[in-house]
């Protein structure tokens, strides 16, 4: 038999983790999410910073927490993530 899904499972959306760096706008934070990849030519590991813009609806991220963000529908102009967990709060 096939495995059913539950209704609560999204398929297919990428989820990455990151810093948020700003959350002057509202119900908007902007996450920094840190990816380290391989150089083509010369093997040297090299970090690449992408900022996300993602939607927090309670505004709970704040700046400087570690945060999950899932990613969704066009919300806005620039906003493709939602804000799904706070990991970690900054100090």
């Amino acid at each position: 038999m096939a495995e059913e899904e539950t209704p609560t499972e999204r398929n297919g959306r990428k989820v990455r983790e990151g810093l948020v760096v700003s959350d002057k706008m509202q119900s908007t934070v902007v996450v920094a999410v840190v990816e380290r990849v391989r150089h083509r030519r010369y093997g040297k590991t090299v970090q690449r910073t992408t900022r996300l813009y993602a939607h927090d609806e309670a505004n709970n991220a704040k700046l400087g927490d570690r945060v999950r963000v899932m990613e969704t529908r066009p919300l806005s102009k620039l906003k493709r993530w939602r804000v799904t967990d706070v990991l970690e709060r900054a100090r």
